[in-house]
């Protein structure tokens, strides 16, 4: 097959990121990136919302080895669907390096699941934010939630600020542990103290289940690079739960339009969020090392 044409308008990650001024500790994990085909070899799904460019395995490893990570947590990219292929090729491939996160229709069988998690899938991702996937009916997250519980799995749920109040029933019936992408992408322009982050936070507090990835600063951002807008976010959730953040460089930032990151500078992020050697440790390898590789 052919490779499938990337939109127009599409931004293509960087390919000559800056080398990091921080040196990233040993064993580092980015617990949150991606892999886009490449389309002729894993076609991208025919009820996409876009078409991206090709970023595949090979240049995935490429970055982990140049930015010195260690260990990548491969989440299932909306554009490929419900069909895993590429991530989980990508995941057999880097070996006890990698891990995955699926995501799967409540026709999937317990087969393929078995199979997913021989492969290093650890988990199901649930997307709320509608320009990316057609809604769920949350019964069916629920059913979904209810078997993957019993392999040990975990829930990552996508969804942005405005989304949260209507979730939290939702998210308080989820059976395993749940991440949060991008901190539930808060609206930095109104500043760490607004009650709408506060409320994320305090759901935190009540949810020992309940973890986040402190990710995503060039999403968030409203100034751009270096993005000191979101910083005080990060570092709120970094400094109250220490033991349930995670980092990750977000590559090949999908839908990105305002500007296409450089990852190396997204290393350097990583000690402003979370300045000491502790912090740095567990947000970079104790606690992703405890979620995924386990077992």
């Amino acid at each position: 097959m052919n490779s499938q044409q990337m939109d127009a308008d599409w931004l293509v990650f960087q390919p000559n990121p800056s080398k990091p001024k921080f040196v990233l500790p040993k064993g580092t994990v980015d617990a949150h990136c991606h892999v886009f085909g490449p389309s002729a070899e894993f076609p991208f799904a025919p009820e996409r919302k876009y078409t991206p460019c090709d970023a595949g395995k090979a240049q995935l490893f490429a970055l982990r080895d140049f930015l010195g990570v260690e260990r990548n947590v491969i989440v299932q990219a909306t554009c490929h669907g419900r069909d895993n292929r590429a991530m989980v090729d990508a995941c057999r491939a880097a070996g006890e390096r990698a891990r995955g996160i699926a995501s799967v229709g409540p026709d999937v069988s317990d087969g393929e699941l078995e199979a997913m998690d021989e492969a290093g899938v650890r988990g199901v991702r649930f997307n709320f934010v509608m320009r990316l996937v057609d809604a769920t009916p949350p019964e069916v997250f629920l059913a979904i939630a209810e078997r993957i519980a019993r392999l040990d799995w975990h829930i990552v749920v996508y969804f942005e600020a405005a989304d949260l109040t209507r979730l939290i029933p939702f998210l308080k019936r989820l059976p395993t542990v749940i991440v949060v992408d991008h901190m539930g992408r808060p609206d930095v322009a109104k500043g760490v103290d607004h009650p709408d982050f506060q409320a994320f936070l305090g759901l935190m507090g009540e949810m020992d289940n309940l973890w986040s990835k402190v990710t995503c600063p060039e999403r968030l951002s409203v100034q751009g690079p270096p993005y000191d807008d979101v910083v005080p976010f990060a570092r709120a959730v970094v400094d109250a739960y220490p033991d349930r953040v995670l980092w990750g460089t977000d590559w090949p930032h999908p839908n990105m339009k305002t500007h296409m990151p450089d990852d190396g500078m997204l290393v350097d992020y990583i000690p402003r969020i979370a300045p000491e050697p502790d912090s740095q440790q567990k947000l970079l390898i104790d606690n992703p090392m405890r979620l995924y590789w386990a077992r």
